[in-house]
């Protein structure tokens, strides 16, 4: 696969570095870590990605500030100097007409952030193992505890030829990985970022909250998810679906943040992906006029009773009462006509499948 590597400047004057390949619709990828332009095309871990979208559409992505091929002694870190980056790429790629954006990981909340911002300029959003509030943001006391431990963690032993401690971080990533994979990874975190760097981009990942963003998103949003997702849990997925005023939610049957090639939701999430793109349905979705006058919640619900989950689990996954839940379910029960679980789960894949 070929691909162009050229540089652009964001507004503060940070060298960027982003490349270009393949042909068709553009899809603009925000930058996520750890990535690197060269790099990734050889990957275990990353190519396989970058090949399929880049056999699909015109895939513009590039190296986050701090990190890559990008420019590397960077003092701001902040979230508002990524949503600038992606502005910089879009505008240094020239694209003509409204573009499709795809964020990764922390990298769906610039993506996201910019279609707030730039409606005019966004066609359609993918988003995968994405989230609207960092750890710190959320109020996550555990969740800061361990984040902090990782940071700490990496500030003290990013660089060290033993890959011990960069396998705290890349272990969470893919804990499916093989041991090629795992050691590829490990060494990619040496390649791409320095120790100093990597923990204020972790840290700075914690404050990240675009959640009073989200109603302004005027385009449709794919929101995947992998079920099993250790560094971002399945329910902020469904909670950033649940806030977007149009969007899809596609639970995969994963453990790992980053999908890798041989496993079936990899598959899954390419058929969803190009179904989305396309501007048709998703099979097992319900897009139908009969769904239509839902509510995000009531969909919400709807999904996980379609994934045969119940009243309580339902209650677990998202943080409701039970009796919350039952009411809700009774509400969209009677918008779509039906008496039981079973019959709007028949009318759920029956507008899928459409």
């Amino acid at each position: 696969m070929k691909q162009r590597i050229r540089f652009a400047h964001s507004k503060d004057g940070t060298s960027l570095a982003w490349a270009s390949a393949g042909e068709g619709q553009p899809l603009v990828k925000a930058a996520n870590w750890l990535t690197h332009l060269e790099h990734d095309l050889e990957s275990p871990v990353w190519s396989h990605w970058v090949r399929f979208f880049a056999a699909h559409f015109q895939f513009v992505r590039y190296d986050e500030r701090g990190c890559g091929l990008t420019q590397r002694d960077v003092e701001d870190l902040s979230f508002e100097r990524w949503v600038e980056d992606l502005e910089a790429v879009i505008e240094a790629a020239g694209l003509e007409g409204p573009v499709a954006l795809l964020g990764v990981s922390q990298g769906a909340a610039t993506a996201l952030a910019y279609a707030a911002r730039h409606p005019e300029r966004v066609s359609r959003v993918l988003v995968y193992g994405g989230y609207s509030q960092g750890w710190r943001a959320r109020g996550d006391a555990q969740g800061a505890k361990l984040y902090r431990s990782i940071v700490d963690v990496i500030a003290l032993g990013w660089d060290l030829e033993n890959p011990v401690f960069r396998e705290l971080f890349t272990k969470r990533f893919i804990p499916a990985g093989t041991p090629e994979q795992i050691s590829w990874f490990n060494d990619l975190c040496c390649k791409t970022v320095e120790a100093e760097t990597a923990a204020r981009l972790l840290s700075a990942r914690a404050d990240v909250d675009i959640s009073q963003l989200l109603s302004r998103v005027q385009a449709p949003v794919q929101v995947l998810h992998a079920a099993g997702d250790e560094v971002v849990p399945l329910a902020q997925g469904r909670g950033l679906a649940a806030d977007l005023p149009n969007a899809e939610f596609v639970s995969l049957d994963s453990r790992n943040h980053i999908l890798l090639k041989p496993e079936p939701a990899w598959a899954h999430l390419k058929e969803a992906v190009l179904e989305f793109m396309e501007g048709t349905p998703r099979r097992g979705h319900a897009r139908s006029a009969e769904l239509a006058g839902l509510s995000p919640r009531e969909q919400e619900i709807l999904a996980l009773i379609c994934e045969a989950k119940s009243n309580p689990e339902i209650a677990a996954a998202l943080g409701l009462s039970e009796r919350t839940v039952r009411n809700h379910a009774s509400n969209l029960f009677r918008k779509l006509g039906v008496k039981s679980r079973a019959e709007a789960i028949l009318l759920c894949h029956g507008a899928g499948g459409r």
